[in-house]
């Protein structure tokens, strides 16, 4: 598989740039030192094998009985006899026609350049362009200047040292390229368990695996262990803190009980009346604060439960029975897309909240509720509960969510439902709005997941 491209802030990144800081670093300076050592050995030996030329050329030059000059033999480079060759040399008496080599069928060499019994050079102008020119200066039979000169194009020089320079840059460009593959390889093959653990987590938190998952190396091991230990405990004190819940609500709901009996015995006896009414709406309070501080601990100790799933229809069917009992007018529908919905999340949460929802749409229902489970392009998760009831007025929408809100004395409940019913979707990261419908009743949407709006 292709490994990810490198992102900001990743640590492929970090090694990436390293890497290739290290290779353009290495491969430039292997590049400098390689061009200029060439250039230097080249230069030294077209030098020395001018001074070899020009030297077989004095060697090899005689002066005719008429004071021209004339070589014994062919110089042993063929290169001066091929025209323009960028190869040349000149032999010249002052006063007599000069003696040039085949190669310069035009122009003439500089004989001021032959100067001294030293061998001497210039780059200056030949025929083809510019030229090192070498040039030594001897005397003939009768003590004439003979002045021995050889050049060679400096064109051939320069082709020379580009050619290698051309050559070796494809091969380190190859070479680091190579290097930064090779590096891309590593660096991927090293991070893979850090992949990995992205992957589990990712499963974890999508709630198909209760633990982090597979085997790794000895480097990252305890991390997982610990981070495994951890998602035990945190599921231990989750459910330590459910059955502790449940004890306090048991503990509180029965003194409490007896409270309101006696107070409803006192209502009976006279001059007792006022107080025991008192003593009736403080308990009725006290029971109302007992049962949403309960739902809000309980909501929010497993609200980021790792692990937890729920998958819907299967999570709102027993739910949808069960209000179909308990509101045996009305007739609840499901509407859920095709494969099943799931989220991440702790289901018993949701089946609280969906719990209330439903409840209070079976309430004000003439004959039906609909429920429409979907998931929006962002991602999310969207829970419509809708029923063809009266609705709300407005200022009953703003106060809805509100701590024993209750706009029908006639209607059973504490008030207390959509306040809980809030607060747990706050705790599972959703959004709960109410809104009444354009053909009639009210409609309550739940937005999980995605860009809850």
């Amino acid at each position: 598989m292709t490994p990810p491209l490198p992102r900001s802030g990743s640590l492929r990144l970090r090694f990436m740039l390293a890497i290739g800081l290290w290779v353009s670093l290495g491969i430039l300076g292997i590049w400098f030192t390689a061009t200029q050592v060439f250039a230097n050995h080249i230069e030294q030996s077209y030098h020395e094998e001018l001074e070899v030329h020009v030297r077989e050329l004095a060697r090899l030059t005689e002066i005719g009985p008429d004071g021209t000059p004339f070589l014994s033999r062919p110089l042993s480079d063929p290169r001066y006899e091929v025209p323009l060759s960028g190869f040349y040399w000149q032999v010249s008496i002052p006063g007599k026609t000069a003696l040039k080599s085949e190669s310069m069928t035009r122009g003439e060499l500089d004989q001021s350049v032959a100067h001294s019994p030293d061998i001497d050079h210039v780059v200056e102008e030949g025929p083809t362009g510019a030229a090192i020119t070498y040039g030594i200066i001897e005397w003939g039979p009768a003590g004439e200047e003979v002045h021995i000169v050889i050049a060679t194009d400096q064109s051939e020089l320069d082709n020379t040292i580009a050619d290698f320079t051309r050559e070796l840059t494809i091969w380190l460009v190859t070479l680091a390229a190579l290097l930064l593959a090779t590096g891309l390889a590593i660096i991927s093959f090293g991070l893979r368990p850090l992949n990995r653990l992205g992957s589990a987590i990712t499963r974890l938190r999508g709630g198909q695996a209760s633990s982090l998952e597979g085997t790794y190396p000895t480097e990252i091991a305890p991390l997982v262990s610990d981070l495994n230990a951890y998602i035990d405990q945190t599921n231990e004190l989750v459910e330590r803190g459910r059955v502790q819940a449940g004890n306090l609500a048991h503990s509180l709901r029965t003194p409490l009980a007896v409270v309101t009996d006696e107070a409803e015995r006192m209502a009976e006896r006279p001059g007792c009346a006022d107080s025991a009414q008192v003593l009736l709406e403080q308990s009725e309070r006290m029971q109302q604060q007992i049962d949403y501080q309960l739902a809000r601990a309980r909501s929010a100790a497993s609200a980021r439960l790792p692990g937890a799933q729920a998958v819907f229809p299967d999570l709102a069917q027993p739910l949808v029975g069960a209000m179909e009992r308990l509101h045996r007018e009305v007739t609840y529908v499901i509407h859920c897309e095709d494969p099943p919905v799931s989220l991440m999340g702790d289901p018993v949460n949701l089946a609280e909240l969906l719990s209330i929802l439903l409840d209070n749409a079976g309430k004000w229902a003439r004959s039906r509720v609909d429920m429409h489970i979907t998931r929006t392009a962002s991602g999310a998760v969207q829970i419509t509960i809708s029923d063809d009831g009266p609705g709300m007025s407005e200022h009953q929408l703003q106060h809805a969510f509100d701590i024993g809100s209750r706009f029908d004395p006639d209607m059973p409940g504490s008030g207390l439902g959509l306040a809980m019913a809030r607060d747990i979707a706050e705790s599972i990261g959703a959004d709960i709005t109410l809104a009444n419908r354009a053909e009639g009743g009210l409609a309550a949407r739940l937005l999980i997941g995605g860009n809850t709006a």
